[in-house]
């Protein structure tokens, strides 16, 4: 199991992103927009940050805009996510942390290749959940 925080922007990721490689010393791993996905997204958020790795010294920081900038308040804008190897530990962990809070997206199969949901948890913090899934069973 990994802990990693992700940042959620209200369209400036990129910039962002570019911000903190730059003070921070880092290096981007990973960066992909909206539009590149297999979903249909509108077309001014096409070029918005869908997801994005920022390597610093050890650790890895997560990025992304949101699909609703309207939505992110100072607060809301940081998760923990917690990337988990074993889907049947995932379902467990999921379960056992949002209890008493409120789940934002339950789990489910997404198209890279992995079992994803979101929640709240009783105390407030958001929180994201992943799990790659094998080759095999990701096509199902």
């Amino acid at each position: 199991m990994q802990l990693i925080t992700y940042l959620t922007f209200a369209g400036n990721c990129e910039e962002a992103i570019n911000f903190y490689k730059e003070a921070l010393g880092g290096k981007i791993i990973q960066l992909s927009h909206m539009g590149e996905g297999p979903m249909e997204v509108p077309e001014h958020l096409k070029g918005k940050v869908m997801h994005s790795r920022l390597q610093i010294g050890e650790s890895v920081l997560y990025m992304s805009d949101n699909f609703d900038p309207e939505s992110i308040h100072q607060g809301n804008n940081v998760h923990l996510s917690l990337q988990i190897d074993d889907a049947t530990e995932l379902e467990k962990l999921f379960t056992n942390l949002s209890a008493g809070g409120k789940i934002v997206r339950p789990l489910e199969k997404q198209f890279w290749g992995a079992i994803f949901g979101m929640f709240v948890d009783k105390f407030g913090i958001h929180w994201m959940m992943n799990c790659e899934l094998k080759k095999e069973l990701a096509l199902n």
